[in-house]
């Protein structure tokens, strides 16, 4: 993995083909988690929270500064065209350098609060360990998207 990929959890893919997820109604939040796990694409029932088999939630970074526990809202729409599904985040995911943030983010999850158990969607690799006490940290969505599924 390297800075700036993107896992996809298979559990998600079939929780769009189930109807568990409606990316259009549903709030769709980005959190910050360390290094304690590494998120892969077949986690098994990853969540953020208890109830399913992989807790991401447990591994939130601390502090205080401008992170707000839970993570922030990102905002999309879901199309569909010629097969292919895409989630087009319009948001700027974006935490301003603060003395009191956390020092030990290193991926960040992306998850359905709407969802029974908070299900999550997918991860961004950071590529490090990141300090937000010494930068901006800022995640800029695809244009195109989150990801989009063929």
């Amino acid at each position: 993995m390297a800075q700036n990929d993107l896992i996809l959890f298979n559990q998600h893919i079939e929780g769009l083909g189930d109807g568990t997820h409606d990316l259009d109604a549903n709030t769709i939040r980005a959190a910050i988690i360390d290094s304690t796990q590494t998120p892969v694409a077949t986690s098994a029932d990853p969540r953020w929270g208890a109830g399913g088999t992989v807790n991401f939630d447990t591994d939130e970074v601390t502090g205080g500064g401008n992170y707000t526990a839970e993570g922030q809202d990102i905002s999309g729409t879901w199309s569909q065209a010629a097969g292919t599904g895409t989630f087009d985040a319009t948001d700027i995911s974006a935490w301003s350098q603060h003395a009191s943030n956390p020092t030990d983010a290193r991926w960040i999850i992306v998850y359905d609060d709407t969802t029974a158990g908070n299900q999550c969607i997918c991860a961004v690799d950071l590529g490090a360990v990141f300090d937000m006490t010494t930068g901006d940290l800022t995640v800029a969505w695809n244009a195109s998207g989150i990801y989009t599924i063929s």
